[in-house]
């Protein structure tokens, strides 16, 4: 975030002419993967409800209406358009778990970090040790560790635990850096926000939708861990656009978009176009990786990045429509 007071005058002024923010987004993003949802995606919103009414998460205070303005089959159907029902459902139980599990986090996190600690604890039992949950949210994750365990090779369920456990990890780091006293320093923000996604947890799920296992050079091939990185960030930060205004609004910082307009004070239709501008430079610089690799990969790396794709795909078309955010359709600029 080197941009300087005269590339950030240059942004403001080529800021094209747009009535809320969704307009101004839509204007500037680069978006070079078309809309598609995935046929299936009515019978995975079904197992969501059923899901969360057998862990009792939905008789939580909040967590019903949360569901409602998240929908996270829609989520699931947008990033995965041809997988399998099986592996769409998946997707779907475990995007509402984050949902849930994020939303009480930061509940928790804003006010009373220390007491993250158990909740937290007990996740990473779940994951790592197998442990017996005490509560229904530690259930519903082991209940959702089992059923990737069943569907996966053993050694995607271990990334899938592994980099849930990364995730795990990351909002504890926000929860501390919601409660420092100084602004937030953007390199940071955007480390934190990196562990925060939650996005890389679902790469595995993209690996085991594919025909066989990818090989260990195809894994671990230096590209191909940058695209990883690449599609997660990507991925998240589109929704930081849309987000933006609601988290202003409630003092949350680790938002890509509000992280320029700290760094750099500066009115918030400025800062998301800055935020644009790097996230095109991610989608751009994964298209041209991905051709670089591509030669090399087999048809299940072939499909597995176009999984992760999707995601950059998936999560710029849920964002424009879904309640979460509608706040950013609502915003007038000036």
């Amino acid at each position: 975030m080197s941009t300087t007071h005269e590339e950030r005058a240059a942004v403001a002024q080529d800021v094209l002419p747009a009535s809320t923010l969704v307009e101004l987004i839509d204007a500037h993003l680069y978006m070079p993967y078309p809309f598609r949802r995935n046929p299936h995606e009515p019978q995975a919103a079904a197992s969501v409800e059923e899901w969360l009414r057998a862990t009792g998460l939905s008789d939580e205070p909040g967590v019903a209406a949360m569901i409602s303005r998240t929908r996270p089959a829609e989520l699931a159907s947008y990033n995965s358009p041809d997988t399998d029902p099986g592996i769409l459902r998946l997707m779907a139980l475990q995007i509402a778990y984050q949902f849930v599990f994020d939303d009480r986090a930061e509940e928790i996190g804003r006010h009373r970090p220390g007491q993250l600690l158990p909740m937290l604890g007990e996740s990473v039992a779940v994951l790592r040790d197998g442990a017996v949950p005490g509560t229904p949210l530690g259930a519903a994750l082991s209940d959702l560790h089992r059923q990737v365990r069943e569907r996966c090779t053993p050694a995607q369920a271990a990334r899938w635990a592994w980099k849930s456990r990364e995730y795990v990890h990351g909002l504890l780091y926000e929860a501390v850096a919601q409660t420092h006293p100084s602004p937030l320093r953007s390199g940071l923000c955007t480390s934190i926000r990196s562990l925060t996604a939650g996005v890389e947890p679902f790469h595995p799920l993209c690996e085991a939708a594919q025909p066989c296992e990818l090989t260990p050079e195809e894994l671990h091939h230096p590209l191909m861990r940058r695209l990883s990185r690449l599609s997660a960030d990507a991925a998240v930060w589109i929704p930081d656009l849309f987000s933006a205004v609601k988290e202003q609004r409630s003092g949350e910082m680790i938002n890509l978009a509000l992280a320029y307009q700290r760094a750099h004070q500066c009115p918030l239709p400025v800062a998301v176009t800055l935020a644009i501008r790097q996230i095109n430079r991610t989608i751009r610089e994964f298209e041209r990786l991905y051709t670089e690799i591509e030669p090399e990969l087999s048809p299940s790396g072939v499909g597995y990045v176009d999984g992760m794709a999707g995601w950059i795909r998936g999560c710029y078309y849920w964002s424009r429509t879904v309640p979460r955010y509608a706040d950013a359709a609502a915003l007038v600029l000036p």
